[in-house]
Parts: structure tokens; sequence; C-alpha cells
């Protein structure tokens, strides 16, 4: 970026641009260009234009100048007495060492505190923390979802006094010492010259009010602690250590900010007859040597009930069968997973003299030959000794 280059064009907005729009393009190109993000050989030289840029024209004053003469009439505007680092992006606004980035602490709540110049960050309106809920679920209560009430404590507004901390028939007052800035400017003599810093009023601090008759329920904080109950929707197809949002039931926000959120994680118990994989499910089941050889039809549980399946003749052990559309609901969709069958053929452990002579005449007339073992290896060991 040419040293010569126009703000607008620098944070790339029309001059017609509204404070939310210079405040929002700030925080993009900030977070792009941020030498501890962006190694770019020319990342720390467009991080600092950047910083220049937006310290210009989110202030009305500056920004008005800027208008009128151009960069000609900022001469000045952003050297403090005695500050080396003149008019460059990390030696801003009037001296203060950083101009808006004292430390990485002020850096950071640029980038995710949501927005605004040092001078108003104390007092702005700020989201309630979110919080997070877990959620037990039987294998079928995730399958087909289910409504439910939760309950959980949670830091609210203080219903006595609404959330201003003042008691009922009060107001909290401005500020005297910061005027309801929250802060406060010290300067510092240090060996590079005088430096001027921002630091939270020590009167109020850094909230900018000050409650002179406290309410009796918060004792002036403007919280409380409550129990608080809410109805959660599950989703029919919902998974182990899925979450879902639920937007503003999480602890109250600062000087007047919204509710943060709340986050509930599910934890699902497993079944004892089914496997799950996403929307498919799986089982197997046991069937006999008949049953594979010359078929048959045979009841399957699903989790929807159970349905027939018919096995063909000849089936092999470890054939698998796909049930379509009985398997888990898809997460926000209409539509079923299948339902995967896999059939294991199970050999009889224990014959009676029927069954025996039966399998004989079976080899017998498939023109194969075997030597028959009496028993397992314990009955043949038993019986050699005797």
């Amino acid at each position: 970026m040419a040293d010569d280059q126009d703000f607008y064009d620098v944070l790339g907005l029309q001059k017609d641009a509204s404070d939310a729009d210079i405040k929002k393009a700030y925080r993009q190109l900030s977070k792009k260009y941020h030498p501890d993000i962006n190694k770019a050989p020319d990342a720390e030289a467009k991080f600092k234009k950047i910083n220049e840029a937006y310290e210009t024209l989110s202030d009305p004053q500056q920004r008005a100048t800027y208008d009128q003469y151009g960069k000609a009439g900022m001469d000045g505007a952003f050297q403090g007495g005695g500050n080396p680092f003149g008019g460059g992006g990390y030696g801003q606004a009037g001296g203060d060492f950083g101009g808006g980035f004292g430390d990485f602490g002020d850096i950071f709540s640029q980038f995710f505190g949501g927005g605004g110049s040092r001078a108003n960050s104390a007092t702005a309106p700020r989201q309630g923390a979110d919080l997070q809920y877990r959620m037990d679920l039987k294998f079928e209560e995730a399958i087909f979802g289910k409504e439910t009430d939760i309950s959980y404590n949670r830091e609210a507004n203080c219903h006595t006094c609404n959330g201003s901390g003042a008691k009922p028939g009060t107001q909290p007052i401005t500020c005297p010492k910061c005027h309801g800035t929250g802060f406060m400017e010290v300067e510092q003599q240090s060996p590079l010259g005088r430096i001027r810093t921002r630091v939270n009023c020590d009167r109020c601090g850094g909230k900018g009010k000050i409650v002179e008759n406290p309410c009796p329920t918060c004792h002036g904080t403007g919280k409380e602690k409550q129990s608080h109950q809410v109805k959660v929707t599950i989703p029919a197809g919902i998974e182990d250590g899925q979450q879902m949002r639920l937007e503003g039931q999480g602890e109250a926000g600062e000087n007047g900010g919204p509710y943060g959120d709340l986050y509930i994680v599910f934890r699902v118990a497993p079944s004892d007859k089914f496997e799950r994989d996403g929307a498919e499910i799986f089982v197997t089941i046991p069937i006999s040597f008949p049953q594979a050889a010359l078929g048959d039809e045979l009841e399957v549980d699903t989790v929807h009930g159970p349905v027939k399946l018919k096995v063909p003749a000849g089936t092999q052990s470890g054939t698998k069968f796909r049930l379509k559309g009985k398997g888990a609901p898809r997460l926000h969709s209409k539509t079923n997973g299948d339902e995967t069958v896999t059939v294991n053929v199970v050999t009889p452990k224990r014959l009676n003299d029927k069954q025996k002579n039966a399998l004989k005449d079976f080899v017998i007339a498939s023109g194969d030959k075997i030597d028959p073992q009496k028993g397992d290896f314990f009955s043949r060991f038993k019986e050699k000794f005797q």
C-alpha cells in the first residue's frame, strides 16, 4: 500500500460509508493482515496502514477533516509529543502507544470483543457468556427425537432492577471522572519521550457509570443467579456428540448487551440390538443350516418395528441384506437411511441321533466322504483313556 493511498481505498469503502461499514471493513482487514497471522513480507506495512485509516475514519472529527482537506489536513493529527513512531500504525492516536493496539489484549479485543475503538469498548454492549448443557438420550430417543424441558442455573439480569444495578426508583449516574467513557488518559515520561496511554477509570472501574444506591437484590452488580427452564425440541436422527444451539439462553450480557447462547451436547446410549453409523442401522441375526440351504422368510427387528425378510436358498454365512428406508431418520430431512442385516449360519453344537442320521444321508446324497468326529476335544481325550 502506497503511503499516499486514500484511506477509503485502504479499507475498500466508498466515501459515504457508514460507521458500521467502516468498523466491519476494519475488523476483516485487520484479521487478514495482522503480522502474527499473516507472514507475508508486506503484511505489517498493510496492517499499519489499515490502523491509520481506521483511526482517522472512525473518529467523526478526524474524518470530517480528512474529507475536507485530505491527508494534508491530518499532519500532526497522529503524532504525540515525543512519540518516536509518529504517524505510523503503531504510534497513532496522539501518542497512544499502539494506536488502539497498546497490547495484545487490545488487539484481540478488537478482533473478538465486538469491535469498536478503545474509547468505547469498556462501555459498549457485550453479549453474555455461552453455556453448555449435556443431555443423555436413550438410543430410541435419538432416533425419533422428543420434546423435553431442561432446567439449569444461569447469570441473569436482576429481576428487581432489570440489570441496572440501581435501587428501584433510582438510576446509575455518569462517572464524573471519566465522563462516561470508562477510561482515563495517563501520560508517562519514558526514555523515548512522553507516552500517553489509556487505562480503565479507577472511579467507575471502566463501566462509565456509578451506582450510588445499589439494588438490594444484586447489590449493584445488575446480575443474579437464577434457575432457568427452557423447552427443547430434539430433532429426529441426532447423534452421539452432536450439539444444538439455543440462541439467547446463555448468561446475561454487559451494558445492555444480549444474552449468550446455550449449547446442548448430546450423549446417546448404545443399543443392545442395533449398531448405528449416521442414518445407517446394522443388525446381525443367526440362521440355521436348513434355513440357509433351503431358504426361509424371517421376521427381523428394525428401529421402526419388525419386518419380513426373505432369505433365498443357498444363502452363505455373512451375507448382507439391505432394507431400504428402515434406518434412522436423516437429521433435518424427511428421509431415512437403510438397515443392513447380516445373517450368520449357526452350526449346532449337539445333535440327536435322528439329526445325525439325517446329516449322514445328506452326505451320501451329496457324494461326499467325511470322517465324523465324536464330541469335542475333551470328549475325545476322555474316550481315548477309557
